[in-house]
């Protein structure tokens, strides 16, 4: 499944005409390595967290450098109960691994939302459904092909 979750990504992003670059490199389990391996600032990373929020599944998008604020996110919703899905459970239901998730959560059947700082950015990467492939997206193009709802939900603090 993972290998169609890339392949259903490429073709969103072909058929959208959407600016882009694909590369192929080693397997990267956190943000920064991916960040070193891509040769792109680590504030443009896509980290694409799946979370339950209440009865929803649903794709939380931030930089690579921050955290997730649940309290800020839970408030601006109206969520009561939010956690992030544990691995075996994030590979039951998509087939992906941690780390490998796109930011589009329209390819998983979850609504998608994305914090405003990332998107104040020209240009985000992230993994593209594997972890040894990743994308880098001129962030307009993403608003316009995932239209995620956009919000304030990651920590204030970006990590060094």
């Amino acid at each position: 499944m993972p290998e169609a979750v890339t392949e259903r990504l490429l073709d969103l992003l072909a058929d959208g005409n959407a600016d882009y670059e694909i590369m192929r490199h080693a397997p990267v389990r956190t943000s920064e390595e991916a960040a070193a391996i891509r040769g792109t600032p680590a504030e443009h990373g896509a980290k694409a967290l799946v979370f339950q929020a209440d009865d929803r599944t649903v794709l939380l998008v931030l930089q690579g450098t921050r955290r997730m604020d649940n309290r800020a996110f839970k408030r601006a919703y109206g969520v009561k109960n939010l956690r992030l899905l544990p691995s075996e459970d994030l590979t039951a239901l998509t087939g992906l691994e941690p780390g490998a998730v796109p930011p589009f959560g329209r390819l998983l059947g979850f609504p998608t939302y994305a914090d405003e700082r990332l998107l104040s950015l020209p240009r985000i990467a992230f993994n593209a459904g594997s972890r040894s492939v990743s994308v880098v997206l001129a962030t307009a193009d993403y608003v316009r092909l995932e239209q995620p709802t956009v919000g304030r939900f990651a920590s204030e603090e970006a990590r060094a």
